[in-house]
């Protein structure tokens, strides 16, 4: 995948917005996509934080993650010794427990203000809207929404800071920028969607081969390459243009709206 300028400026002014809070907050959440839990997680974040204050990571799309490599993650955290509470945003499973998982990381009796951090669209927004019980955080299924900094109150003793999303400016593993592109943690304006399409069918044939033929009824040759596989997926909707050539940009729309939507089934993208 060509490289691509997508860290723009008002990312660099949340990291420093973020930096100044932090004097301001007793704990920070890191939201995670918990289908990509290593690729969206920030390696900027640890330089902010830096053992400044205590943090939770919180394994958010839960429901549509698989079960089974979830749990790998939960025994990996746990044997680091990192706090980590697993929840869906959308369904509100799991986000009713914050309050005391917080608690544990700072037990001081008191009201608590807790900063909520993460890469672009892993749902930090629905995550506080949820927790609070109301709709306050700006939603959107697009990356860059919340631009400056939102208090919301959950009670009298629980504050979240809602904060941007933030990515760093440079991948250093290729394949990190495409997980997060396939997410829609990098604005879909930014990549050749077909290009992207053709290596998430690549990755998804190798991982979760059922889940292509069982929604797109195609023949998964291991010799295929992603193009192919595009072009085959595009032929079995009957996504054709004039001449009879296949609408594969339609196509690759289609499988990377489905694939977010979690339409193909529980799936992780990346082991412990």
């Amino acid at each position: 995948m060509a490289q691509v300028q997508w860290f723009p400026g008002h990312m660099k002014k949340a990291e420093r917005m973020m930096q100044d809070a932090l004097r301001l907050v007793d704990v920070v959440c890191e939201v995670v996509d918990g289908r990509i839990p290593q690729s969206s997680r920030n390696p900027d974040l640890d330089g902010i934080i830096a053992g400044r204050k205590p943090r939770l990571l919180i394994f958010n799309r839960s429901d549509q993650a698989d079960p089974s490599v979830t749990a790998q993650w939960r025994a990996y955290y746990k044997a680091q010794g990192v706090p980590f509470l697993e929840c869906d945003a959308l369904s509100g499973r799991g986000v009713k427990q914050l309050p005391a998982a917080l608690r544990a990381l700072r037990p001081k009796p008191g009201p608590m203000r807790a900063m909520v951090a993460g890469v672009p669209n892993v749902g930090k927004s629905t995550f506080i809207n949820k927790v609070s019980g109301r709709k306050t955080a700006a939603v959107s299924d697009r990356p860059g929404v919340t631009r400056g900094k939102q208090w919301i109150a959950v009670d009298g003793q629980l504050e979240l800071l809602d904060t941007p999303g933030i990515l760093w400016p440079k991948f250093d593993d290729p394949a990190v920028g495409e997980r997060l592109a396939f997410t829609g943690a990098v604005k879909d304006e930014v990549l050749d969607p077909e290009e992207l399409a053709a290596k998430l069918l690549v990755t998804l044939r190798d991982l979760y081969p059922k889940a292509v033929t069982e929604r797109y009824k195609i023949e998964l040759d291991p010799a295929a390459q992603g193009w192919q596989l595009l072009e085959a997926c595009a032929r079995k909707r009957g996504f054709l243009m004039a001449g009879g050539h296949v609408d594969t940009q339609r196509m690759a729309a289609v499988l990377l709206d489905e694939f977010r939507g979690g339409k193909l089934g529980r799936i992780s993208l990346e082991r412990p």
